[in-house]
């Protein structure tokens, strides 16, 4: 049982706490007697541990200090302690694919009586098999991470089963996570969830990481999720990060959904390979990120201060780049002079792949794309969900050779005219122009806002 101290002046008292299960006892009073005592018990042993590492951060910042070595809690949630072999870890996070570090872990581990020995060999055995001995084996390797959660799960184990949290297993670790709240009636804390997987040794080698829904209740926003993952540190493993994971609008508009200032967190996940974000008032700082390939920002209104910050990036690995500039009247700001870095190629050597989608500015666009710098290194261009009219159909049309090179052209939902469609047609076969929606000359609107 930890006990903890408090003597100042007059004051020499002492407290305790143990945890078990769904329940903890309390233990208080002057050093020197018996002190009282109270049991609590919660609705599950998730919910007694969040409000026991609340009591204990309560006496801490009060003064309180651990006598002693403490922390003998019984059954505090997290199960039996996994054994650990720094050499061998270190060995696996050099090179993170190769199965044979895994499988020396696995002996290891075994030899420890650690069940997640076991459980990557079941995941090896499983990765060789086919037909139902693959189909036995991930049944056997399920009922493994059932029987053993205390140990892989902890009290993650409770988000598993709620399917807030879901993972994808990889070797005997989670591989990939996602953390939503599931409904309307969940009170799910996303951060923390968020903040103890990553905590958790099961994701010591976690490689990809989505955030669902946070909250349902009123506006959907995820300052408390970067600033949780700020705070725990980040990851070096992660290179796959999608923040704003839902169905619009059929779940949430995107506009009710706010991304805020993703910059903190962005300085604390160094191997980001792909970066997706959606929702609205993003601020995303100066942007360093020199292993990312992709990214994505899907947008109702793309803040002026956010476009800067893109065409200022240092990600000179960037292969695919997908922006939504979105509607004036939901916040989007800029134009086409604000992005002529870009267009220009500026810190791009890599680039491929540059979507300038859910444009208001599209016909803008096809005026200086012909000559942009970044054009003859692209294989594809998409214009999709914006606001082209056969105006701009008939300068891309005008400027066919700047565009035979590409390997596709994405003009799809846009304001096109089927005589719009029929000029960019005559560009060749990678044009795809289908799906337009109604054309209006006073009132064009890029494709999602709201």
């Amino acid at each position: 049982m930890p006990r903890y101290e408090f003597k100042e002046g007059s004051s020499s008292k002492f407290w305790e706490i143990t945890l078990s299960g769904k329940s903890f006892t309390t233990r208080w009073g002057r050093i020197g007697t018996e002190g009282q005592e109270k049991t609590q018990s919660f609705s599950s042993p998730a919910e007694a541990k969040k409000e026991y590492d609340k009591l204990v951060r309560e006496k801490e910042k009060k003064g309180y200090e651990l006598a002693g070595e403490g922390g003998g809690e019984d059954g505090d949630g997290e199960g039996p302690e996994p054994a650990s072999n720094p050499e061998l870890e270190a060995a696996i996070l050099k090179d993170p694919d190769n199965v044979d570090a895994y499988l020396v872990y696995s002996d290891w581990l075994q030899h420890q009586g650690d069940p997640r020995g076991e459980l990557i060999a079941l995941h090896h055995a499983v990765s060789q098999a086919s037909g139902p001995e693959a189909s036995a084996l991930k049944r056997k390797a399920t009922a493994h991470i059932k029987k053993h959660q205390a140990l892989l799960l902890g009290e993650l184990a409770e988000a598993v089963e709620e399917e807030e949290l879901t993972v994808e297993w990889f070797l005997g670790f989670i591989r990939s996570a996602r953390v939503a709240r599931k409904d309307y009636d969940s009170t799910r804390d996303v951060g923390e969830t968020a903040r103890m997987l990553l905590a958790h040794p099961s994701a010591r080698f976690i490689r990809g990481l989505t955030i669902g829904i946070a909250d349902f209740d009123g506006e959907n926003t995820y300052d408390d999720v970067i600033e949780q993952l700020t705070e725990a540190g980040g990851s070096k493993t992660i290179q796959d990060l999608f923040i704003g994971d839902f169905q619009y609008p059929d779940e949430m508009e995107i506009s009710w959904s706010h991304l805020n200032d993703v910059s903190p967190l962005l300085k604390v996940l160094p191997a980001l390979r792909t970066l997706r974000l959606r929702g609205a008032s993003l601020e995303l700082g100066d942007i360093h990120l020199p292993e990312l390939r992709e990214f994505t920002v899907e947008t109702g209104g793309l803040p002026l201060s956010a476009v800067k910050s893109i065409v200022t990036a240092k990600w000179p690995k960037l292969e695919r780049l997908e922006i939504w500039f979105g509607s004036e009247n939901y916040g989007a700001e800029g134009g086409v002079k604000d992005i002529q870095p870009l267009l220009d190629g500026k810190g791009l050597p890599n680039l491929k792949r540059l979507g300038l989608r859910n444009s208001e500015f599209t016909d803008e666009l096809c005026q200086k794309l012909p000559t942009a710098k970044v054009l003859p290194q692209l294989e594809v261009l998409d214009l999709s969900m914006g606001t082209l009219s056969d105006e701009g159909a008939s300068l891309l049309a005008e400027h066919a050779a700047a565009f035979a090179h590409l390997q596709q052209l994405d003009l799809t939902e846009n304001t096109l005219t089927q005589a719009g469609q029929k000029q960019v047609a005559k560009l060749g076969a990678f044009v795809r122009a289908g799906n337009q929606r109604e054309y209006e000359e006073d009132y064009r609107y890029a494709a999602v806002g709201e």
